[in-house]
Order: structure tokens, then sequence, then C-alpha cells
């Protein structure tokens, strides 16, 4: 969503000062109704945790948009040519050469999905929330998952995090 950005039904800015270990400058909009849906505060703890357990030290700012299921298979057909609602969608930020802005890029987390997956899978809704920021915050820093090598070092990654954070390994 760096590119093309559209505004959210509601902003909620949610910032704190740099240092040495980043805190995000987050900015979560909710396209959804928030009943169920975590805090602002949660998602910046796990925003967090997740630059902290990348080791990125320098200021960070991203931010998340909450959709349907119409929106997210939107968004997921235009930018990935799959015609389907997923999870978590991850917009790295794209700034011009020269520009040195904290922008890592944007998120958007399809609460339906979420919910739906949650339940299928016998996990707590608000781990999965967590799970899924994480793992798209990962991506925004360039982690991917496409080959095996990657996959692994990718969900080992997350899974520390996650344990940092209390939560059990969401591939176990």
């Amino acid at each position: 969503m760096a590119k093309g950005r559209r505004p959210g039904a509601a902003n909620t800015p949610q910032s704190a000062p740099a240092s040495p270990v980043s805190v995000p400058r987050l900015s979560v909009s909710y396209a959804v109704p928030r009943a169920g849906i975590p805090s602002p505060a949660s998602f910046r703890q796990w925003v967090a945790a997740a630059l902290l357990g990348a080791k990125r030290r320098k200021p960070a700012e991203l931010s998340i948009r909450i959709v349907d299921t119409a929106e997210g298979r939107a968004l997921n057909r235009d930018y990935r040519g799959k015609d389907y609602a997923t999870n978590v969608l991850s917009f790295p930020a794209e700034l011009p050469p020269g520009v040195n802005l904290p922008l890592i890029g944007d998120l958007a987390i399809c609460a339906p999905v979420v919910v739906r997956e949650a339940a299928e899978q016998g996990k707590k809704p608000r781990e999965h929330w967590a799970h899924l920021t994480v793992h798209g915050t990962l991506h925004l820093l360039g982690y991917d998952h496409l080959g095996d090598a990657e996959a692994e070092a990718m969900e080992s990654l997350e899974t520390r995090i996650l344990a940092g954070l209390g939560i059990a390994d969401p591939y176990a």
C-alpha cells in the first residue's frame, strides 16, 4: 500500500521516539468494526518484537490496515494476481534513491481470514494476530519463504520472536 496508499476509515496514529532498540512509529486503520481486533498497542508490541528479533536498531515507521474480505481479495488480486483474500499482505516501502526515511512499508491484515484460520487451526485468535503481524513485519524487512532454506530461517526467527512474547510455535 506504499504505492497508491488508500486512506483508512479511521486512523489511529501511534508513535514513540526512537531508541537503541527500535520502537516503531505505527498507524493502524480499520476497514472493519474494531470488536475482537487487538488494540494498536498490541500491534505496536508485536511489530517492536519483530524489529528487535530481526536486529533492526534504526527507527521504523509502518502502517497496518485491518481489512474485510472484499478489500483483502482485491489487494491480493491486484498486487499478487491471486483472486482470494489472504491473511496478511506486505507492501515494502519503495523509496526513491537519496530519500532517507524510516518508512519500511505497510501491512494489510484481513480480519475475517485471521479469525477463520485461528478457529480452523485451533489457535487463540490473539496469538494468530500476533503471528501474522510478526510475519508481515519480517516481510517488510526483506525476509521471505520462497525457498526451503529461506522458509526455514524465517519460520525459526518467527518462532523465537513469538516465544519471547509467550506464544507457542505456530508451526508445531
